[in-house]
């Protein structure tokens, strides 16, 4: 089901004071030059520079709603990351909103790509249960929030209870999430093969590793798309001009998901590239905090006093 910008999304607009909907949708340099407050907390989840996650915690006595966010960058060093992904946080602690920034090992990190990059998230969003008492976070109320590479990883981790038992990811009680919201996400390792190369010229053996005897299908544990159902309701954000990860894409997914029992819609955003997705500067983020917020069951944000 495809969102049009209309009644209520028009009017979160507004009320958040964003820009025009023509503004020009950004560009690669745009997003690299993102940035946001610094965390209130640096937790490490093991011994790499790259296992650690950022806690962006509201003013108040709580307890705060959770937003996990996982940075993309085509699974690779070169494209930026979680420094990015400060914009966004900025704005939601505002919203009185706790913010979990999740970093990982990339396929060209030591340790990375298959099963590393999957174990750190894996690792980084279970870690919430330890730090949620002192911090106030209400782990009823969590929304896990994924960009491009970070999509696929969310809607992964989202799906952890499908895991099969027999994959080095299976875990017996990962974190519980209702909702995922994926920013023109890369999820679908199998059937998306091509775009993958073609937008983040990633092979799959950087991303699900090599088939093996005990492990003949590499997508079995690493492709969202093969672990459905999840239980999950799957919101997928796409910009009108995302050439990344174009609307198609989400709407391939979203249909496949609805076909295996789970609720799933797209939600396009008007004049938005690949990069607005994930920019409280730009005009899409009021659509796409009203999907965070509704996600978190939160009132829309123009209706709170004061906003």
């Amino acid at each position: 089901m495809l969102k049009k910008m209309g009644g209520s999304l028009m009017a979160a607009a507004v009320a958040g004071g964003v820009g025009a909907a023509s503004a020009a949708p950004m560009t690669l340099q745009d997003y690299l030059a993102l940035t946001g407050p610094a965390p209130s907390l640096h937790v490490a989840y093991g011994a790499a520079p790259s296992q650690f996650a950022e806690l962006f915690q509201p003013a108040g006595d709580g307890p705060f709603p959770v937003a996990v966010i996982i940075h993309g960058g085509c699974w690779t060093r070169e494209f930026g990351g979680i420094t990015q992904m400060r914009n966004m946080a900025g704005d939601l602690i505002r919203q009185g909103i706790a913010v979990w920034n999740v970093e990982y090992r990339r396929f060209d990190e030591e340790g990375g790509g298959y099963p590393g990059m999957y174990l750190d998230v894996a690792t980084a969003m279970d870690r919430l249960r330890a730090v949620a008492p002192a911090h106030r976070l209400d782990l009823r109320r969590v929304a896990l929030v994924g960009h491009s590479a970070g999509g696929h990883l969310a809607q992964w981790a989202a799906s952890r209870a499908r895991l099969p038992r027999a994959s080095p990811l299976y875990v017996a009680d990962p974190l519980p999430v209702p909702v995922v919201i994926s920013l023109g996400g890369l999820a679908d390792l199998r059937n998306e093969e091509r775009l993958i190369k073609t937008s983040c010229d990633r092979d799959m053996v950087q991303l699900a590793g090599t088939p093996s005897a005990a492990r003949p299908d590499v997508f079995a544990d690493t492709s969202p798309m093969e672990m459905l159902p999840s239980g999950v309701r799957t919101v997928l954000i796409h910009g009108e001009f995302d050439t990344v990860s174009p609307p198609r894409a989400g709407h391939d997914y979203a249909r496949r998901a609805r076909a295996a029992g789970d609720a799933a819609e797209v939600v396009l955003l008007p004049g938005g590239s690949h990069y607005d997705e994930v920019a409280a500067t730009s005009p899409s983020w009021a659509i796409v905090s009203v999907e965070i917020r509704k996600a978190l069951g939160m009132a829309p944000r123009q209706n709170l006093a004061g906003t």
